[in-house]
């Protein structure tokens, strides 16, 4: 990836977003892409903000090599500051979600309530990189998913999948395997 052109297009979508946090946002991802941005006209139901990053690249070493890591440390870091700037006690204040491209495509959805579930969250977004290869085996996946979305389990303290997208159905993951939920999308 070292050779990417700066020409990639990353996405920043936002509601209840301070426009300080736009810029820094920008500034993060424009030293690698160009960057599109566009308000939101509502937010998630139930949420004071959120902020959704579109990486037009697949998550993998590669992409956080090439992007620099010293970079994503301070991006993850501005998610952490929003949610403090938001109160840090409970409520569903901040949700950051982050699409990565691929095939399949990866998302990662923090919406967390309390502010060190959050943090936590936001922090161990990286070491799903190691499980990633057997998560997206094609006999662990439900035939011609194009995404997973990764929910942050408070519970467990870790990244679980959610759902996947697939051939027009949302399909649900739970202990035992994927249940196909609805079709759309």
């Amino acid at each position: 990836m070292s050779g990417q052109p700066r020409a990639l297009e990353a996405s920043m979508r936002s509601y209840g977003v301070s426009p300080w946090e736009l810029e820094v946002a920008y500034g993060y991802l424009n030293g690698r892409f160009s960057v599109r941005q566009e308000e939101m006209g509502e937010g998630e139901p139930g949420f004071v903000s959120v902020l959704e990053l579109g990486i037009p690249l697949p998550f993998s070493m590669e992409f956080f090599e090439w992007f620099e890591f010293r970079r994503w440390e301070r991006l993850k870091a501005l998610f952490r500051e929003m949610k403090r700037r938001r109160g840090g006690g409970r409520g569903r204040a901040l949700m950051v979600r982050v699409d990565f491209g691929g095939e399949p495509a990866v998302s990662f959805v923090a919406d967390a309530d309390e502010k060190q579930l959050f943090d936590n969250a936001v922090e161990k977004i990286d070491f799903v990189l190691e499980l990633l290869p057997y998560h997206l085996s094609p006999d662990r996946l439900p035939a011609g998913v194009t995404r997973v979305v990764y929910r942050y389990d408070t519970g467990a303290r870790r990244w679980r999948f959610g759902e996947a997208l697939a051939g027009g159905w949302r399909f649900a993951f739970s202990g035992d395997g994927w249940k196909r939920e609805r079709e759309g999308g």
